[in-house]
């Protein structure tokens, strides 16, 4: 049978899962616009593993209606009942840069107990480059969970804020090898940027002492900035 948007939309009203779940990956035949009306209708579907690949694909199919994604993409960050899901959301809100969402993304973050959420609400803050972000970045950087904190060394760094340096520099000595891997990366970042309130003095001589750190994984990445 010909893959059509009808034959789609019919197939996201049946009752077996198998053939609903096969939706998103047939759509992709089609073209943009119909993928993203389809996506947005799946979005309310009982499966969330389905939920999930339409919010996931709004990422890139955003575009087609950007207004009508940050109201599908606002709703599932704050209402949907599972984790992976309002997390897809976060990240395809920074994929499409709707700085229009960012006190939901905030919201999201402080109101949520779970890391995995947090995690992508920080990633996601990175990404979207709004400087209101630095607090709560700052924040979490003393976040118990460890992949938290680098998300949240990694975001400071792609956020281009020259407040970031005073943050990071005490980081630039953490024992633990990925902090500083992720270290060196952020003030790869802060290198590039043309801003006189940042002392590059300093952002060159943090990376030349990391370029001779014992773990080959930060020297070799402060070496390559360096060179």
């Amino acid at each position: 049978m010909t893959v059509t948007l009808a034959s789609l939309k019919q197939k996201l009203q049946e009752a077996e899962l198998g053939d609903r779940l096969r939706v998103m990956g047939e759509a992709r035949i089609l073209p943009l616009d119909q993928r993203f009306e389809l996506a947005c209708l799946a979005k309310d579907d009982v499966n969330a593993r389905i939920r999930y690949d339409a919010i996931s694909q709004l990422s890139s199919l955003g575009h087609q209606d950007l207004g009508k994604a940050l109201t599908v993409l606002r709703d599932r960050l704050l209402n949907d009942p599972e984790t992976d899901v309002r997390a897809a959301a976060a990240d395809s809100i920074a994929a499409l840069k709707l700085t229009e969402a960012f006190e939901e993304l905030v919201a999201a973050f402080r109101d949520s107990n779970e890391w995995l959420m947090q995690f992508s609400v920080i990633a996601a803050l990175g990404e979207l480059g709004d400087r209101r972000a630095f607090a709560v970045l700052t924040e979490a950087l003393a976040h118990p969970e460890s992949l938290v904190r680098l998300a949240a060394i990694g975001a400071l760094g792609e956020l281009g804020d020259p407040r970031a340096l005073p943050f990071l520099v005490p980081l630039a000595a953490d024992q633990e090898w990925d902090v500083r891997h992720r270290v060196v990366q952020a003030l790869g970042n802060l290198a590039n940027l043309d801003d006189p309130v940042l002392d590059q003095g300093q952002i060159q001589a943090l990376i030349q002492e990391l370029s001779q750190d014992h773990a080959p994984q930060v020297a070799d990445a402060a070496k390559a900035l360096l060179a």
